[in-house]
Order: C-alpha cells, then structure tokens, then sequence
C-alpha cells in the first residue's frame, strides 16, 4: 500500500489536486452601455450618477499612484474607480473581495490593490473638496438668510450640521442584544454627529 502511494506521489509529483480556477464573468464592459441608456443601473452598481463618475475619474487620473514602473501594467484608473465604487457602495457578505473579483474579471488581490490606490487619491483631495464656506460665500449668505427666515435669528452667523447613520453589526451582540435591534430589521450601532461653527 505504501509502496503504491509512494509511486504516485514520485510520479505526480503532488500531494493535492489544485482547486478548478474561480469562475468569473467580467460584467464591466456593461457599465458603458448603462451609462449612455440606463442610468439608473450603472447607480445600482456604483452608486454614482455617470456625470459625477466622470468628474471623479478626471480629479483622480493624475495622481502618481496610478503610475508604476513594472512590466505588468495596473488597471486603467476608470475600471479601478469602478471597483472602489461598487465595493464603498454596498455592505456585508455580498461585497467581500471575491463577489467584487467574480464581477469585475480580476483577481482578489486586484481588487484590494484597486481600492487602496483609489482610497489614497481621493483622500488627498480631501480639502480640496470638503470645506467650510468662507463669510463672505454665496453659501454663507444664503445661510444667513435661511436662519432668518425660517428658524432662529441668533444662528444667523453660524452653521448647523447633524448628520447620522447606523454601523450594522455581524450578528446580535450579547450581552443587551434586542436593544441594538433597529428600525430597519437589523443589529447596528447609531452614529450621530452633531457640528456648530460660527463665522464671523
């Protein structure tokens, strides 16, 4: 018996038959035809109208991570936005790496590298984009003039930001677990975040 498996392992030279390779449908090239004909699906898959994917993809394309000197070229920048995108737009089980790479017709670690270097060209445009408007800002005038009209003069000068949202949970915590039972049948924590800033 002995003798017999030895003679396999020497002729085969393997321990383990390798798994079939992963099966992947590419369904990229699709975005290009929801872009021109059905908005509404390419939203569904990025969670961007085409216009803004666009704007994003001319802000971020000259951005030095998106360069290498290696004989395997990266992605195109437009593909990797499209990954970013699909996996920051959707949550749980259904998003992981390899839901994205069955997708997108690319390998799990393309897609973690897509994500990092997307991650890393937007956030350096962070302040660029994401500011408070200045006192002398249309925005702020008009501001001013909502605070007047429609709620309390004295926040006339000052801007009011709330803004909440849940962080879902795997499963139901243990100790207390119904009280993190939300409105929307799922286990999560609420994050809220409260912001007033006078301008002078």
């Amino acid at each position: 018996m002995i003798e017999a498996l030895h003679d396999e392992i020497d002729r085969a030279r393997i321990l383990h038959q390798p798994d079939a390779p992963l099966l992947r449908a590419p369904q990229l090239a699709l975005l290009d035809g929801f872009a021109a004909s059905r908005p509404h699906l390419f939203r569904k898959k990025l969670r961007v109208n085409p216009a803004i994917f666009d704007d994003i993809l001319d802000q971020i394309s000259d951005h030095p991570i998106f360069t290498n000197r290696s004989n395997n070229p990266q992605l195109p920048v437009a593909i990797q936005l499209a990954i970013f995108l699909n996996r920051a737009g959707h949550y749980g089980n259904a998003i992981s790496p390899e839901d994205v790479c069955q997708w997108a017709g690319v390998s799990v670690g393309s897609v973690i590298n897509c994500t990092n270097r997307v991650m890393v060209a937007l956030l350096e445009l962070h302040d660029r984009f994401i500011s408070f408007p200045t006192p002398e800002s249309e925005d702020a005038e008009l501001s001013r003039q909502f605070s007047e009209s429609r709620s309390c003069p004295e926040w006339r000068n000052g801007i009011l930001a709330v803004d909440g949202s849940t962080i879902n949970l795997y499963t139901k915590p243990g100790l207390f677990g119904e009280t993190f039972y939300d409105r929307k049948s799922r286990y999560s924590l609420a994050c809220q975040v409260s912001l007033f800033i006078f301008l002078s």
